[in-house]
């Protein structure tokens, strides 16, 4: 498709549509917690709970780049 292999593509999507994905999902916790009023500690915890598991993803997409880099 235009050139692109299924690989490109799925890689493409993985690392920027679920970026941009995740940029999004931090956006609408923000809006949460300023429309809820929730304070310092409260918008603290509304990021900790409900955007702990983009840290992995993180994570994983560091650590394959860290140890791609030196092999």
């Amino acid at each position: 498709m235009l050139g692109f292999s299924e690989e490109q593509i799925a890689t493409f999507g993985l690392t920027f549509g679920i970026g941009a994905f995740m940029l999004y999902m931090l956006f609408i916790i923000a809006q949460l917690a300023w429309e809820s009023k929730a304070g310092k500690l409260g918008t603290f915890v509304l990021f900790l709970g409900l955007a702990f598991g983009m840290v992995g993803f993180v994570a994983k997409y560091l650590l394959q780049y860290v140890l791609s880099a030196r092999l």
